[in-house]
């Protein structure tokens, strides 16, 4: 049962995602063709790499994996240095002292990767140079260090004869100052529009309307729990009417984290806080920024191999994959959950939840605008979420996992979901050559043994790290003290 208001929700996105396709993936073929040919333009960026120590002369494919590697591991160091000392850094208003080495450690693998799985709360945990300088400086490197993958993917395509597939330096720069930078300003800048906090301002204390009661442990006079005879904890009801707002510059850093699909929230409730998601149109535009760069390297890998058809299919299936998993969503939340009403399994539908499955929702979003967002962050391997996957019904909550088992693939990260696809894409061209005997080409280049033992590696080795990482959570008492604890 999909609203009405769903569907329209659903054509609108894809008629604004579709119609930048074209032209931003235009604009990433010229970027792989080599400079801009603006003279200044071309004249600061030669400049600034020989600063650099970068010569502009193309890679073989193990200098540019290399490249990449070593680009990450200093990544990785900077990272986890700065929140090591963020208590001794300035624009730290709040005063938070240093990270703790393994949370450090798992930020700064987290956001180099892309991977942006947060174990922290940013406002309670991270200084606001802490924010920028590590992080958001991140959201923008590893962006622009997986679309540079793509372009030398592409490059490898299109050239029959060179062995050479760009340079990595030069790719870097490119993608981060003429496409990122300017595409991250305009969308801060929207979302500033919108009521998304920026500023560098002290978090502010300010007197609520109402008093706030809750419930907190007694302590003693040593700031010890105090317990009752039967062992049970104590507690006493405390009213306030004071609340403590987070500020920041947040506005700038969820611009790059939803451009590049990061996900690394400002807030600890990422895109669900009104400071970082505060209107329905901010929401939108948050969304359409998840799948803009991966659809848009759609088209430039069409138009970087010479045949734009390649490009339109791969996003076609990407397409209607999409839509498939975003109706199924929708569809789903708004049947609501018979269980959350205190209903047997068996009751009819008039019995289920009014209006469906609000649980975990943003009433400011509802059922539709969540739901597209549920399907457009885990097709893209984003971790911004503006609702509670966990609270979703069961139906609702398995599409977006099936989305993350595929490898997310359905546009993925930028850079990963395209060269994920072309792998299936090898795969499909390989076993229908065999099943009509002849030699499976794609793009004019034969397919052989070599080239589907990389394919199978690249397809298998995901599931194989998870089943063994799964296989580790349950043996060891560390993974046993989880979720999952086994007594």
């Amino acid at each position: 049962m999909t609203t009405t208001q769903s569907l329209l929700l659903l054509a609108a996105y894809l008629l604004v995602l579709l119609a930048t396709v074209k032209p931003l993936g235009l604009f990433f073929a010229r970027l792989i063709e080599g400079p801009l040919g603006w003279r200044p333009l071309d004249w600061l960026e030669a400049r600034l790499l020989g600063l650099c120590g970068v010569r502009q002369e193309e890679m073989n494919w193990r200098q540019y994996a290399g490249a990449v590697l070593l680009f990450s591991l200093v990544g990785v160091m900077a990272v986890y240095a700065l929140q090591r000392l963020q208590l001794y850094l300035p624009l730290n208003p709040q005063q938070f002292g240093n990270v703790t080495p393994d949370s450090s450690f798992n930020t700064a693998v987290s956001f180099v990767t892309n991977t942006n799985w947060q174990g922290y709360g940013g406002e309670s945990t991270m200084s606001y140079l802490t924010q920028m300088l590590a992080l958001a400086v991140q959201n923008f490197l590893s962006t622009a260090a997986g679309i540079a993958v793509v372009f030398a993917l592409i490059r490898g395509f299109a050239r029959h004869s060179a062995q050479s597939i760009g340079n990595f330096w030069t790719d870097l720069y490119r993608i981060t100052v003429y496409a990122l930078l300017p595409l991250s300003f305009v969308f801060a800048l929207a979302l500033v529009s919108q009521g998304v906090v920026q500023n560098f301002s002290p978090y502010q204390e300010i007197t609520t309307l109402e008093p706030t009661s809750y419930e907190t442990p007694k302590l003693d006079s040593a700031g010890q729990p105090l317990k009752d005879t039967s062992g049970q904890g104590l507690t006493e009801t405390v009213s306030t009417t004071q609340q403590i707002l987070p500020m920041g510059p947040a506005a700038s850093q969820i611009a790059i984290k939803q451009l590049g699909t990061n996900g690394g929230g400002f807030f600890n409730v990422n895109s669900a806080h009104p400071f970082e998601n505060p209107t329905p149109l901010a929401n939108f535009l948050e969304t359409l920024a998840i799948l803009l760069i991966p659809a848009a390297l759609c088209y430039t890998f069409g138009k970087g191999v010479g045949d734009p058809r390649q490009g339109w299919a791969v996003l076609a299936a990407m397409t209607i994959l999409f839509v498939g998993g975003a109706v199924a969503v929708a569809s789903f939340e708004q049947q609501g959950n018979p269980e959350l009403a205190g209903l047997g399994a068996d009751q009819t539908a008039t019995a289920l939840q009014a209006g469906g499955n609000m649980e975990g929702k943003e009433v400011r979003f509802g059922i539709a605008a969540s739901s597209l967002f549920a399907t457009i962050t885990t097709a893209a391997s984003c971790g911004a979420v503006n609702s509670m996957h966990d609270s979703y019904t069961p139906l609702g909550g398995l599409v977006p996992m099936l989305l993350m088992q595929l490898g997310e693939v359905v546009f993925g990260g930028v850079g990963l979901g395209l060269y994920g696809m072309l792998v299936f894409a090898i795969l499909a061209v390989f076993i229908a050559g065999l099943m009509i005997g002849r030699t499976p080409e794609y793009l004019g280049k034969k397919i052989e043994s070599f080239d589907m033992k990389m394919v199978s590696i690249a397809i298998l080795v995901a599931p194989a790290l998870v089943l063994l990482g799964t296989a580790l959570a349950v043996v060891t008492t560390a993974g046993k003290a989880g979720i999952l604890r086994i007594f």
